[in-house]
């Protein structure tokens, strides 16, 4: 046999099209020829193959060979096609059958020993694999991370002599089984640790609710970080398809997917980073960290004291949950599916409104601070919080009559399984037409309701929002309806000015 095939996977975003990687031997001066737009790295694998297969204890064919990656036009990088390059010079040179790699991918870089060492972007790859209904060889330290790809058969393999022994019948191999993912992560900070704060909790919980977004704002020290953090503890579990979600992107980057399996990420960069940091970006896209949060939350600390245009990048993913990032060569899209919580004092001194410290800003000084955030922004932003400063002797006697993070969750849990069971999604994602049907008010309240927004200032994707929050704080009651109550709690989120 001259002419073998074998499959593998790119990794392009967050996705990981199919590679064909075609070894053709030929008769001629004895070289090695690899097309199909390879990058630096792909190009050096065929020195690393020679070396592993010589040093596996196979002959390396003295032939013209020529290695295509198909298809050409598509971008390839790093040496995850090294494993499938190798058994295709193998399967062409006669020294392993052909027929057996039909069914199969295989993911790994060779060492010139012969080892298999891991790459990034496994579970992609064994997702993608798990639709065709291959299967999927893997390094030994990437194989916990494909299993969870249920369904998937998984190899887990360590020397390219291991692979080749399988499918020549000398030594056949058994799939992988994983021993399971019961790993011990940290448990969320509980609720009841933030002292007093009746009404900046009955936000985080109204938000959690309806997976609103939410800004906290108020002066130093008054648990607004404290607040921002337990909000991870009281939403819903992940299901398997957004845990999967969740650990293939983090799986992209580099990082360990299953270090905080199942739990909802928390993302909190510092407000120095760049808006490539924020929503991705680099030569090659790579997620930033409205990806990195998707199907969490994330947390801007000091929400003013980021550059302006920082900012600004966040209006579309707030607004379609995705964002595109492209470039001259590619253009990627990644998932951004988040909760936005932000934080911020109300002017530079951070003393604005508070009783017991006076404000040492002018006023100019204030609008300058505050006006770093625009109008459009704020508008996607469904919770506006002021978090005061209270006594300890209050905080510590309203503190007896907290919900627990366990409590708050399972109150959460139930308004959620109302929502999905609806509408198929909580009511921060409800479409203008869902939002019609749903959110519907007496002639009364719609009037009463569209006179406060003129007050107000509001647009009409505020009144929007401001529709949704209150069909969760309705959910929240067991309300099928919609009523004035519920729609002044949502208008005092909205104050005229921070």
């Amino acid at each position: 046999m001259t002419l073998a095939i074998t499959y593998s996977r790119a990794l392009l975003g967050v996705e990981a099209p199919c590679v064909t990687v075609e070894s053709h031997l030929s008769n001629g001066l004895p070289s090695l020829t690899l097309v199909g737009l390879p990058e630096t790295a792909v190009r050096e694998s065929k020195d690393r193959v020679r070396s592993a297969i010589i040093n596996s204890q196979f002959e390396f064919p003295p032939r013209r060979i020529t290695l295509n990656l198909a298809p050409a036009d598509l971008p390839k990088e790093g040496g995850r096609f090294d494993l499938s390059i190798a058994l295709g010079i193998l399967a062409s040179s006669g020294q392993i059958p052909v027929e057996p790699l039909k069914n199969i991918e295989c993911l790994g870089e060779l060492a010139l020993s012969g080892h298999i060492r891991p790459v990034k972007g496994v579970l992609s790859a064994a997702l993608a694999a798990r639709k065709e209904g291959r299967a999927l060889w893997v390094a030994r330290e990437n194989a916990e991370e494909a299993s969870l790809a249920t369904g998937l058969t998984v190899y887990a393999v360590g020397h390219l002599f291991e692979v080749a022994a399988h499918f020549s019948g000398q030594k056949p191999l058994t799939p992988f089984e994983s021993k399971g993912l019961l790993r011990t992560v940290e448990p969320y900070p509980d609720l009841v640790d933030v002292q007093g704060q009746m009404a900046a909790k009955r936000a985080l919980l109204i938000a959690a609710c309806g997976a609103h977004n939410l800004l906290f704002s108020g002066p130093p020290g008054t648990g607004k970080t404290l607040l921002a953090s337990r909000l991870p503890g009281i939403l819903p579990e992940l299901t398997e398809q957004e845990a999967l979600e969740v650990a293939a992107i983090y799986s992209v980057t580099g990082s360990e997917p299953l270090s905080h399996w199942p739990q909802r990420p928390f993302r909190s960069p510092h407000h120095t980073s760049s808006a490539a940091a924020m929503v991705g970006g680099g030569s090659k896209p790579q997620p930033g960290e409205v990806t990195l949060a998707h199907q969490g939350v994330l947390f801007l600390d000091e929400f003013t004291e980021f550059d302006r245009r920082v900012l600004e990048v966040l209006r579309e993913p707030l607004e379609n949950h995705e964002i595109v990032v492209a470039r001259a060569k590619e253009k990627s899209l990644f998932p951004a599916k988040f909760q936005l919580v932000a934080a911020m004092n109300p002017c530079p001194c951070g003393y604005l409104g508070d009783l017991t410290r006076s404000c040492r800003c002018t006023p100019e000084q204030v609008k300058r601070y505050q006006n770093k955030l625009s109008g459009p922004l704020l508008d996607r932003i469904d919770l506006h919080v002021h978090v005061a400063r209270e006594t300890l002797s209050l905080s510590i006697t309203q503190n007896k009559q907290q919900l627990t993070t366990a409590e708050a969750a399972k109150q959460v849990a139930t308004v959620r399984a109302l929502q999905h069971k609806r509408q198929g999604c909580p009511n921060a994602y409800l479409t203008t037409k869902q939002l019609q049907s749903i959110c519907l008010l007496s002639k009364d309240d719609q009037q009463w309701f569209e006179q406060a927004g003129e007050k107000l200032g509001l647009s009409l994707r505020a009144l929007h929002r401001c529709l949704k929050v209150a069909r969760t704080i309705a959910d929240m009651q067991d309300e099928a309806h919609i009523s004035r109550a519920h729609l002044a709690e949502v208008l005092h989120y909205r104050p005229l000015s921070l």
